[in-house]
């Protein structure tokens, strides 16, 4: 493998491995509660879009196959912790919101887990390592819009 495509390649091989392992440290934290953390990234991805969301667009927020999105949705919505409505220019099309419940869930369990991200991200490396680390990740996404 030629130097450049050997350094991409390790590059994304240790992105890959700190973000396998970051992730089971935090899925192994005790704050959870009735969410799992799948559960809790649907909550957050929903908690990003102001108005309610289409479930093809909530799919490219998130790490899971369509058919598992959509029974993990079902099952929240069950739960009572996202709501399906209609929406107004297309009534074929099904959009999602957070409910109160699934709001209020989102902001406990988001709190706790953003002391635990904050607690990982900052235990080796210095402020500027972690701009240095957002300016590249938005970089390879390509604007800093898709990184937020």
């Amino acid at each position: 493998m030629a130097g450049r495509a050997r350094l991409a390649n390790d590059a994304w091989e240790s992105l890959l491995t700190v973000h396998a392992t970051f992730m089971k440290s935090f899925a192994a934290e005790p704050i959870w509660g009735d969410v799992s953390l799948k559960e809790y990234d649907v909550l957050y991805a929903l908690t990003k879009s102001h108005d309610p969301v289409r479930l093809t667009d909530l799919h490219k927020r998130v790490l899971l196959s369509q058919p598992a999105l959509s029974r993990m949705v079902d099952r929240l919505v069950e739960r009572g912790l996202v709501e399906r409505c209609e929406d107004a220019g297309d009534r074929r099309v099904v959009r999602l919101k957070l409910t109160d419940a699934g709001r209020a869930c989102q902001r406990e369990v988001g709190r706790a887990h953003a002391r635990d991200v904050t607690a990982a991200m900052t235990a080796r490396v210095s402020d500027a390592d972690l701009e240095e680390l957002r300016r590249i990740t938005q970089a390879l996404l390509g604007s800093k819009e898709q990184a937020s």
